[in-house]
């Protein structure tokens, strides 16, 4: 018979209130809200640290700033005492996850899905505390299941509960193939829960069927049903679409220091504040201090650098992000930057749009044209004008925009 988590029997102290509205900061939903109260209530009382899971397919081997977002909630989870685990869907991502997509994931070898989960969770450890974090490999209990546990594990969930999930729904009614296996995804996402007896599970708000598939089979098995957390999904720099490698708009947590500060300063004034909330460890309190003193008037960039710092200092150093501050300040009063790439060209005398083609400063050379014509292009700090340009042998500082440089001497 199913258990769910009941009235709070433990008192609700001003401990356990803080920590709903920790667990509450930024989320999409927090479901079912009084049973996760709960819970926090009785771990309070009796000391005994709640487990949060967030399964995790290392699909990729690099993460940006909108996966940390996530991350960063599970952190402040462990400062607040409970215990972490970090589950690496290994026996899922041989499966691959249809979520959001209209057409299978492709699975991965077991070579990839080792080589991307080290590289993953050692890029998350910049965000979560390593001494509290439990890391796990589903393979762990999926393997042992055998056919006859996949048989019986399947008996545990309708088809017409399947068939609630949109992707499912939309692909069926277009006539799109759905295979079998894609049912077993969410079967065996909502088993880890099972397995690893979770009493808050975490995703994007992607996951939300998934996450309530581990639920309802927690139930299924008798357990406590874990409650679950969903996150929005953080647009990227242009503010339109979700972050995402594929659309040019991240911010890559191994990426330079100089180029994460010079990113973060380039999101406008208006997702700034998202920003704050989803990825800074300020407080709540803090950030809407300072969102009144800038609607007072405070100006708006002096709140960016706070976070662009407090964001690169996080992936980098303090001393990093002091770095990039001042990088930025340079090249904002038309200096050049300490360290910019060095190159060699020839074919002097070589025209300025083949010169920064070559130089990876602009994708064609047509672009490189368009560019000359904004006034985007600097050789040598003098703006260029002239398309018909060609340069003759020599080393020159070559500037596209505000942030693209190198030295390139020509023979």
């Amino acid at each position: 018979m199913s258990q769910t988590a009941a009235t709070p029997s433990h008192p609700v102290t001003d401990r356990v209130l803080h920590a709903m509205q920790v667990s509450k900061r930024g989320c999409d939903e927090l479901l079912p809200e009084a049973d996760w109260l709960t819970k926090l209530a009785r771990s309070e009382a009796t000391g005994v640290p709640l487990r949060i899971k967030l399964g995790l397919d290392p699909t990729a081997p690099d993460i940006h700033v909108g996966h940390t977002v996530v991350l960063n909630k599970m952190r402040q989870l462990q400062d607040l005492g409970h215990r972490v685990i970090f589950l690496i869907g290994d026996f899922t991502s041989m499966i691959g996850d249809p979520s959001g997509r209209n057409t299978t994931r492709p699975p991965l070898t077991r070579e990839q899905i080792e080589a991307n989960a080290q590289t993953y969770y050692r890029q998350a450890s910049t965000v979560l505390d390593p001494d509290k974090t439990e890391i796990r490999y589903n393979s762990e209990w999926s393997d042992p299941l055998g056919a006859r546990g996949m048989i019986q594990l399947a008996a545990r969930y309708t088809v017409a509960r399947m068939m609630e999930r949109n992707d499912f729904a939309e692909r069926f009614k277009a006539g799109t193939p759905i295979s079998v296996h894609e049912f077993l995804y969410p079967l065996m996402q909502g088993y880890d829960s099972v397995a690893l007896k979770s009493d808050l599970e975490l995703g994007g708000t992607d996951q939300k069927f998934n996450l309530l598939v581990g639920r309802a089979l927690q139930g299924e098995y008798g357990q406590e049903p874990q409650c679950i957390l969903t996150m929005p999904l953080l647009e990227g720099l242009d503010g339109v679409e979700k972050m995402s490698k594929s659309k040019n708009n991240y911010i890559g947590i191994t990426e330079p220091a100089n180029t994460m500060f010079a990113k973060l300063l380039s999101i406008s004034d208006v997702l700034m504040w998202k920003y704050f909330t989803l990825l800074s460890f300020r407080s709540e309190a803090e950030i809407a201090k300072l969102k009144a003193e800038v609607e007072g008037g405070r100006n708006p960039k002096e709140a960016k650098v706070m976070l662009a710092k407090e964001i690169t200092a996080r992936f980098h150093s303090a001393a990093a992000a002091d770095a990039a501050e001042a990088d930025f300040e340079n090249r904002a009063r038309g200096g050049i930057p300490d360290e910019i790439p060095e190159l060699s060209l020839s074919g002097a005398p070589l025209g300025i749009g083949a010169l920064l083609k070559q130089a990876n400063l602009a994708p064609s050379s047509s672009e490189a044209m368009r560019l000359v014509d904004g006034g985007g292009v600097r050789i040598d700090g003098a703006v260029v004008s002239d398309k018909g340009l060609k340069l003759e042998r020599g080393t020159y500082v070559v500037q596209v925009g505000k942030r693209k440089f190198a030295r390139v001497t020509l023979a």
